[in-house]
This record gives structure tokens, sequence and C-alpha cells, in this order.
């Protein structure tokens, strides 16, 4: 099997809440160029997982966000019987709105607060609807 990189690439994401809504982002570059996500990228070099949410969230949607803790850990492997055509493990934290108005940025092209009850309305995987699920049962519980 052939491979673009010879181990998995950390990224990070964070299900985000303020008041009884989640952030998503309607991404702008692959992979799922053009669908809603969980707001997220990869993590740099030299830099805690904690950082790297914080900056993405901040370049993603423009906002400052308290981090609670974990939510989820996920391996995002996408290969057919010869190629891994990439190999992402996505730690997403449990996150609170802190601060800003949210705007597109990096490679968001949109962004939007979504009611828990209107999560079937954005297409996303269902590996991410269960992570958000997970997060608002973790968020309700901590309450």
């Amino acid at each position: 099997m052939s491979r673009l990189s010879p181990w998995p690439v950390v990224a990070v994401g964070a299900i985000v809440w303020k008041q009884e809504r989640f952030l998503l982002i309607r991404r702008g570059k692959p992979p799922r160029e053009g669908g809603w996500s969980i707001p997220g990228g990869r993590q740099e070099a030299g830099e805690t997982v904690h950082a790297a949410v914080q900056r993405e969230i901040r370049e993603e949607a423009g906002i400052e966000i308290d981090i609670l803790g974990l939510a989820a850990v996920v391996d995002l492997i996408d290969q057919d019987e010869t190629t891994l055509k990439h190999h992402y493990t996505v730690i997403d934290m449990l996150a609170e709105w802190r601060s800003g108005e949210t705007r597109a940025g990096d490679d968001a092209i949109e962004t939007a607060w979504v009611a828990l009850e209107d999560i079937g309305t954005y297409d996303l995987p269902d590996i991410q609807v269960e992570v958000i699920s997970q997060a608002a049962r973790q968020r309700r519980s901590a309450a």
C-alpha cells in the first residue's frame, strides 16, 4: 500500500458552545471543501494541543474560547486497496465561547451557531455528529 506520509497527521478541533448552540464552519479547502465541519486543523510542531485549538478557532472563526476538556479522539482514514490518501488523528476538545463575533477566516468560508436539534440539516459525517452529541452530553453532565 502506498502512502503520502509514513505516519498520521495530528489535527485538533473544538466543539465550541455559546449558550445552547455549537459552532460549525463551512470548509473552503479540501478535505470536504464546501461542506460543514467542526472547526479545527493541523497541530504545528512545538505547539501544545490547547494552543493549537485556540489558534485554529481564532483563525477559522475569529473568536476566543475557553477549553473545558477532551471531547473525543478520532482517526480519519481515507484509503482504497492501494493508496492511503490521508490519515488524521483528530483531538477534539469541548469548549465555550469567551469573546468575539464569528467571522469566516483562514480556510473557512462561512460560520454558523447551530442548535443541536438542527444538526441533521448540515450534512455532517456520522463521526462528527457522534462527537458533537457526545460533547453535548459531557457539557450537560458538567453543568
